[in-house]
């Protein structure tokens, strides 16, 4: 199984009631391709994980650079994991209204509970300096 930890800036064309749309799509195509994963996107970046079979993540993140809502997609971590580190979510997420403060820190701890502390570090250090 792939997993794939990307980071991408949030284009102009992106805004609150987009989210919760691009959050409806994800969760219906992630549970039919069996992608599970995080979403963390703090108003301006967006930081996610991705991982199920390795052709449905690199279609899916094929998707993601081709939006226009993502700009600057760069791949933070590609690696073969064997058990699913976000278990069973289509895909589990933080918004720009909870991505600060300590309550977005411990949100992030819980939601990455299973994840290997790489994966965790990213996202809360994210947390953090959405924090700062």
């Amino acid at each position: 199984m792939l997993q794939l930890i990307y980071i991408s800036t949030a284009t102009p064309a992106m805004r609150e009631p987009e989210l919760t749309r691009i959050l409806s799509a994800s969760r219906r195509n992630n549970a039919r391709d069996g992608i599970s994963g995080l979403l963390f996107f703090n108003g301006r970046r967006f930081l996610q994980a991705l991982e199920g079979p390795a052709a449905v993540v690199e279609t899916a993140i094929a998707r993601i650079k081709a939006d226009d809502r993502h700009a600057a997609v760069v791949t933070l971590s590609r690696r073969e994991v064997d058990t699913r580190e976000f278990g069973e979510w289509a895909m589990a997420s933080l918004g720009a209204g909870e991505a600060a403060g300590q309550a977005a820190i411990d949100r992030v701890d819980a939601l990455t509970i299973d994840a290997s502390p790489n994966v965790r570090a990213q996202f809360t250090s994210f947390a953090r300096l959405q924090s700062a």
